[in-house]
């Protein structure tokens, strides 16, 4: 109910800027062609985790035969697919179709189950329609931005989004094609982690206390709160080519920003205020921790995958370097407080909560009010973060392992009396 709730009030918002919120986005792509056919796709295998091999079958082949349907409506119609892709209806519609199999034939917990299942491959496409309303909303309820005082604190890191930028404009558009993939596509790695976290709901029919759809949604739903507290565009818009005649200079990735003193400054109300925390940062994270009790193959992807997400948002002039060390304990943070409520709050969690969210503000206050001295001390306040950050890596890592199940000792076999 409260995520309805919430849904719905996204809603409303996004329709007093002239716009279409989550719910109408999603509704239409029942017949429209949809923004990511990949999504639906992945969305509609997360689905499928409840259901057995036979009914994936069928379900798959379903969603490939209503796709192929639309593709020969529109060609008969001469309809052109001008933006998204021209697939992915089918999957949409298998969902939906689930969700109408649980209702009229399914009684007991395999409704509920079902129900759970659609609910999951539903969250992930409701999640993206609802980054979509918040980014409009955050460019238009904040016309001001600050990322001059980002700009000047990340001075202390080196200014990584400047020196990753010139690293891959060097490698040319293959490079590039290549780190876009990897941004863009970022839900579809969380479903592989989340298939493989979820392979045994259909034989044990429930679901684990905790997995990586949780937090991803937890992460959407919490992050552009904080883009409205502190608002930035990111160093390609705000000091670079994109930012048109609203930038302050066009020095990206070229020639860092100089120090001086910050201000705020005021920006379009087209450009997503979707800086501060990194969220791709934040998700890559998220996939890169529940990688880790998977096979080698998985956590070889998942580390591979938070590695080239950092290069594609620092090197696409998406975000600073201050960005990304308050994603990751914007992440760490978040999976904890998951991680206790799943097993019972106790000391060890709420410390470490709270010691995540207070790293995460001092962060933003420094950035803020800091940025200055932070800037003319790089030698001093650079180490510093990267401290901050560390210690709420190793906090995490140590908690969460006292968390884990020990495995009991062996037995030894008693000595047996020998014959004489």
């Amino acid at each position: 109910m409260v995520t309805l709730g919430f849904l719905i009030a996204l809603e409303i918002a996004a329709r007093h800027y002239g716009m279409p919120g989550p719910i109408v986005a999603q509704a239409q792509e029942v017949v429209i062609a949809p923004k990511s056919g990949f999504l639906l796709y992945a969305s509609m295998a997360l689905m499928m985790v409840v259901l057995t091999w036979k009914q994936r079958l069928i379900a798959a082949g379903a969603a490939i035969g209503i796709d192929l349907i639309f593709l020969l409506v529109r060609w008969a119609t001469d309809t052109k697919v001008t933006e998204g892709h021209p697939f992915g209806n089918g999957a949409l519609w298998v969902i939906l179709g689930c969700a109408v199999i649980a209702v009229t034939r399914r009684t007991g917990q395999e409704r509920v189950l079902l129900l759970k299942g659609v609910g999951l491959g539903l969250l992930l496409v409701t999640g993206r329609k609802t980054g979509d309303a918040w980014l409009l909303i955050t460019s238009k309820a904040r016309p001001t931005v600050l990322d001059q005082y980002v700009a000047t604190a990340d001075h202390a890191l080196g200014n990584p989004s400047w020196l990753v930028g010139q690293i891959v404009r060097a490698t040319g558009p293959i490079g590039a094609h290549f780190l876009d993939a990897i941004y863009t596509q970022l839900p579809v790695a969380a479903v592989a982690v989340t298939v493989y976290q979820l392979r045994k709901v259909a034989v044990e029919r429930r679901f684990p206390g905790h997995h990586l759809v949780r937090t991803f949604l937890v992460i959407g739903l919490l992050g552009p709160g904080i883009y409205m507290i502190f608002p930035v565009v990111g160093p390609i818009f705000a000091y670079g080519a994109d930012g048109g005649h609203w930038a302050l200079a066009n020095l990206w990735p070229d020639t860092p920003p100089p120090i001086g003193t910050p201000h705020h400054m005021t920006f379009d109300e087209i450009t997503p205020r979707n800086c501060m925390p990194s969220l791709h940062t934040a998700w890559a994270t998220a996939i890169f921790i529940h990688s880790r009790k998977g096979p080698r193959i998985l956590q070889f992807a998942g580390a591979f995958w938070l590695i080239a997400t950092l290069g594609a948002t620092l090197g696409f002039g998406y975000h600073y370097g201050a960005d990304i060390i308050a994603g990751v304990v914007f992440t760490l943070t978040i999976e904890a407080a998951l991680r206790s409520l799943d097993r019972g709050w106790d000391r060890s969690g709420i410390q470490l909560v709270a010691y995540g969210t207070a790293v995460f503000a001092a962060l933003l206050v420094s950035y803020r009010y800091l940025s200055v001295e932070m800037a003319e001390h790089p030698w001093v306040f650079g180490p510093l973060l990267i401290l901050a950050t560390a210690s709420v890596i190793y906090g995490y890592v140590r908690t969460t392992r006292l968390w884990e199940p020990k495995a009991a000792p062996a037995q030894q076999p008693e000595p047996q009396p020998e014959l004489v």
